[in-house]
Order: structure tokens, then sequence, then C-alpha cells
């Protein structure tokens, strides 16, 4: 793709002041640690693990395997959409940022407000999600090693604890937290590297490469293969979430117009790589498919490990899986936080003072941190109760979301020409490519608010619509009541950041 990058150009506190930002935040990480964050996050050692026995149930291997292969592509659209935004307007606000630069001057507003809602949503989900699939793993892993019971209460405790260690450790300045993303980078890669490895090696049996392409099963309770295959996608989907965290980060990161684009594009195309790699291996070591599936640990994998490597090795692949679900869940809450700051710097979220205040050691959000967190933990609690909540919280991020990564791009879209490009652009493969993204979210929008077991009763029940509805329903009667008149609006007095160009020249 052409990539037009002036020899002169300005510094990113001129262009964050041009775009009416004042530089605050701490602006030392490099373009390879905004990588970092946002393939930590995507992280195929979580996502594609987490959920993996939903796609066992849901389509199995010939699902697991060939929807890994559209969606990464389908996502790959929808990233350098993204990317292209994200080149012009390098902030941690991020995706409603975009929207209100984009969107026609009277709707400016509406379309930031509802944005920075649904981004909002995603991100606490996606932090919901990641932990808990963290959580799940180390419960099978206490369980095989210490008798610890795989069972919802502990679950949710240790979900707690999880939450808890990220917090803390996102209080410290982002250099630490840009290293220990460098770090998961290795752990990621390395690890898959010695999984797939054990995996092809090892067991003394595998499964025929027909089995891994072709294979389909359904214990959804749904008759139709169409679409129990379609809401199996929901794998590979959740998958690919958070690498809007390299948008979030540009503020703290050097050379961000193009550094920032460069961490979308570059960590969705090294994760399906790496995914499809790692599903391969696995689906190729099960050695018994419904004994997985009954494993008493709860956690599939953890049972294909076992019943291919051995106790031993199995643990010890275990506790790979654990490690890079860990720094997958410290970078969510990272991504998280700015956007909260971000958003609560436009008072955008119930009690903004608090929330978009910066630390004075390490300027860092350490409120904001904590937000994320606690509302992670929520969003998790229903596990109690519902036996698919997991898969209900992935929902909740893949649609938060892929909505809001989308309405940007159907914002450039609608400027055509009019669009002001940064130095990474897509040239005239733009248009088709942002036409392609906008149809695959409508798509995947209404495919994950559907019931994914059945009969639908209050254990199967897909609480995804409901979380988003409330969503909605907060944010629209906020909105009517009251943000109309003063977010982003820079005549009213409680708009803390008003995005209009800043007269002052801001440097280093």
């Amino acid at each position: 793709m052409p990539l037009d990058i002036p020899s002169v150009t300005p510094s990113e506190e001129e262009r964050l002041a041009e775009l009416g930002i004042t530089q605050t935040l701490d602006r030392s990480m490099s373009g390879r640690q905004n990588f970092a964050v946002s393939f930590t996050i995507i992280s195929i050692l979580s996502g594609c693990l987490t959920m993996y026995g939903f796609g066992m149930n849901a389509g199995g291997p010939a699902v697991i395997m060939w929807g890994w292969v559209l969606v990464g592509l389908m996502t790959l659209f929808v990233g350098l959409a993204m990317a292209e935004v994200c080149s012009s307007y390098p902030t941690s606000a991020g995706l409603y940022f975009w929207a209100h630069k984009l969107a026609p001057r009277k709707s400016a507003p509406a379309w930031a407000w509802f944005t920075g809602w649904f981004n909002t949503l995603g991100q606490v989900a996606v932090t919901a999600g990641i932990d808990f699939g963290a959580a799940s793993f180390l419960n099978a892993y206490l369980n095989l090693q210490f008798g610890y019971a795989a069972s919802p209460g502990h679950t949710i405790t240790l979900f707690g604890l999880i939450l808890l260690l990220h917090a803390a450790v996102n209080t410290f300045r982002v250099r630490i937290v840009g290293f220990f993303n460098t770090v998961s980078v290795w752990w990621h890669l390395i690890g898959v590297v010695v999984i797939v490895g054990a995996l092809l090696l090892i067991p003394d049996t595998h499964q025929s490469p027909g089995f891994v392409f072709t294979e389909f099963v359904n214990n959804t309770g749904w008759g139709s293969a169409v679409y129990v295959g379609l809401i199996g996608l929901l794998m590979a989907q959740y998958t690919f979430t958070g690498y809007d965290a390299s948008a979030h980060m540009t503020e703290e990161t050097e050379n961000a117009s193009v550094e920032g684009p460069k961490g979308i594009v570059r960590s969705i195309l090294v994760s399906w790589v790496a995914g499809f790699i790692l599903l391969f291996g696995l689906t190729f070591g099960i050695q018994s498919y419904t004994g997985a599936l009954d494993s008493p640990t709860g956690v599939p994998p953890a049972q294909i490990l076992m019943d291919a490597l051995g106790a031993s090795t199995g643990k010890m692949m275990l506790f790979i899986v654990i490690g890079a679900q860990l720094f997958c869940g410290m970078a969510s809450v990272t991504a998280n936080s700015r956007m909260i700051y971000a958003f609560s710097r436009d008072g955008a979220l119930p009690f903004s003072a608090v929330w978009h205040k910066l630390h004075p050691g390490t300027r860092t959000p350490t409120n904001a941190v904590w937000l994320a967190a606690g509302g992670a933990f929520v969003l998790g609690l229903p596990y109690l109760f519902n036996t698919t909540a997991y898969a209900a919280v992935t929902s909740i991020a893949t649609i938060g979301l892929y909505i809001a990564y989308v309405i940007p791009t159907l914002l450039r879209l609608r400027q055509g020409e009019n669009f002001e490009r940064g130095p990474w652009h897509l040239g005239h493969w733009s248009k088709p490519i942002g036409v392609l993204a906008v149809a695959w979210v409508a798509f995947i929008t209404l495919l994950f608010m559907l019931p994914q077991a059945s009969p639908v009763t209050i254990e199967t029940f897909n609480y995804a619509p409901l979380a988003v509805g409330v969503v909605l329903a907060f944010s629209g009667t906020w909105w009517l009541v009251s943000a109309r008149k003063w977010f982003l609006n820079p005549n009213h007095a409680r708009n803390t950041t008003p995005l209009t160009p800043a007269p002052q020249r801001v440097t280093r």
C-alpha cells in the first residue's frame, strides 16, 4: 500500500496542539512497544484457547480452522481502515475523537458520544473476558496440581485477584508496562513454537488432516449447520479484538502518526499467522474429543495438552499459556484505562473529574486503571449462575468494540476526497477496504446478538443484547437530558478539553 511520509512533519506534541490537546502523558513508548500492546491484547494464547471449547461445540475443527482464516482476513480490512484514520488523529481518545472530527459538524458530538460509549463497553468487556479466561486456566492448573476444584466460586475469586494484580502493575510508569509488553511478544511467539512443536513431536497418534480441516461438530442444540457454523465464528472474532490499543497509546508513542497505524496492522497480521499454526497444532494433537469437552477442569485445551503430552509436560505447557494470558490482561487494563482517561477528559463518564486525574509521580491515569478493573469484575459476576456467561462476555466485547471500530470508517467513507490523510494511508484502496470493513461489522454485530445454545433458559441466555441495551439506554438518556448541551461544546464550561485548534505551540 502506498505510504506517503513527508520529509518534514510537525512533532507529535505540535500535532496534538493542532487537534486541541496538550501533551500530558509520558511519551516514551517506541513503535515496537506500541505494536506489542495490541499484539499482547489480541493474544492468541488467550483468545484462541479460552474460546476453544466454545469452538469445539459450535462447528468443531472445520469452523475453528476455516473460521480463523475468514475472520482474520476480514479483521485485516477493519484494521487497515482504522489505521488510516489513526494516522490522521493520533490521540489516546482514539475512536470517539475520530468520529467527532469526521462527522458533520452539527451531529459530530452525538457520533463521538455513542462511539465512545461503545468503545468503553467493549474495552471493559474484553478486559473481563481476558482475565476471566486467565482465571479459568489458572483454576484448571491449580486443580491438576493441588486439587483446587474448578468451581464458579473459585474461578471468580481468582478472577478478582488477577484483576487486582493487573491494576497494581498499571499504576507504575508506562515504561514498565512497555517493557512487560515487549517480553510478552517473545513469550507468545516462543510459546506457540514450543506448544505446537510438542504437540507435533511427542504424541504417538494424531488426528488426520481431514479431521482438522473438515470435521463438523454441533453440540449447541440448534439444528441448522449454517447457523451453528456462523455463531462458531465468535471464537476467532473475539480473539481479534483489542488492537485499538495502538491508537489509545499514541499520546505515549514516539512518531505516533506512523507507528500507531503500523502497530494496528502488524498486530493483526502476526496474530493471524501465529494463531493458525497454534490452532492446527492443538486440533491435530487431540487424543479424545469427547474427553476434552468433558474435562473435570472445565478447560478443554488443558485436557488436550494433558492427554497428548502427559501430566508433567502438559502442566508445563499450561503454565506457558497462563503466563501469556496474564500478560494479555495487563495490556488490556492499560488500553482500557487510557480510553477511560480520554473519555472522562471530555466529561463523558459519571464522576469524570476523578477518572481523568493523573498520578503526579508516574503521569499515569491511576484512577482510570482501577475503574477499568472494577468494571470488568462486575461484568464477570453472572458466571456464578449462568453457564454461558463467558461466551456472553466475549460477545459483548466483540460487539461493543467493533461498532466503535467501524463508525469512524463509515464517517471517513462519507467524507470521500475531503478526508485529511495522515502520513500513513491506503491510497486508492481506501474506499473498497472501508466498504468491506463496514459490511463485515454490520454482519457480526447482528450475528453475535443471537442465542448460542438451545433451549434458551436462564442458564444459557446470551445476555449480550441486554448489556448492550442497558448501555445504549443509559448513554442515550444522558445524551438527551444533558450531554447534548455540553459534550465537546467548546463554548460550555463543563467541557474540560475542547476539541478545537489550540492557539499555543506545544513543544517537548
